[in-house]
């Protein structure tokens, strides 16, 4: 971990951010739920806060965290806050994407430690897929428990909470 940077979203990490999540979306393999457009990344430079893991200059991390009012466009995440709608200042966590090479090395659970830095005393409300055991494992670790669960799209979602 001495080699990666955590930090708050810069415009110059839109790019390398777009490219880690489009190799993580399920078409390629990997297991995020959603792409959220670049305009929202432009937004969130002057929003809730979106934390980047960078190593040598480059994007190999990101959390990201967002109002659950207005709701969200995302349809699992409209359904996520229908089966745990989280306390009045909560706030929706994620996704969170690590880059492959560097995933079993404390990125997430660093970038979950600086989002909570600037977010304190409010609820992170999350979902995962039930079958993405990895990311259940490593949430585990960081001490976010399960409070519900949902249907979308044909897979079991597991809803996560933690308080700030």
């Amino acid at each position: 971990m001495q080699d990666i940077e955590i930090d708050t979203l810069l415009a110059d990490d839109i790019d390398g951010l777009l490219a880690l999540q489009e190799a993580n979306q399920a078409d390629y393999g990997g297991t995020l739920s959603a792409r959220m457009p670049r305009a929202f990344f432009q937004a969130a430079l002057d929003g809730m806060p979106v934390i980047v893991a960078r190593r040598d200059g480059r994007v190999v991390g990101f959390l990201v965290s967002a109002p659950k009012q207005p709701l969200p466009e995302a349809p699992v995440v409209r359904a996520m806050l229908r089966a745990w709608p989280g306390s009045e200042h909560a706030y929706v966590y994620g996704p969170v994407c690590v880059a492959a090479e560097q995933r079993g090395r404390g990125v997430a659970g660093a970038m979950f430690a600086a989002l909570r830095a600037l977010l304190p005393g409010r609820e992170g409300v999350l979902f995962i897929r039930s079958d993405n055991a990895a990311s259940l494992r490593a949430h585990a670790k960081m001490g976010i428990r399960q409070v519900a669960s949902f249907e979308h799209a044909g897979a079991t979602m597991l809803v996560l909470a933690y308080d700030g």
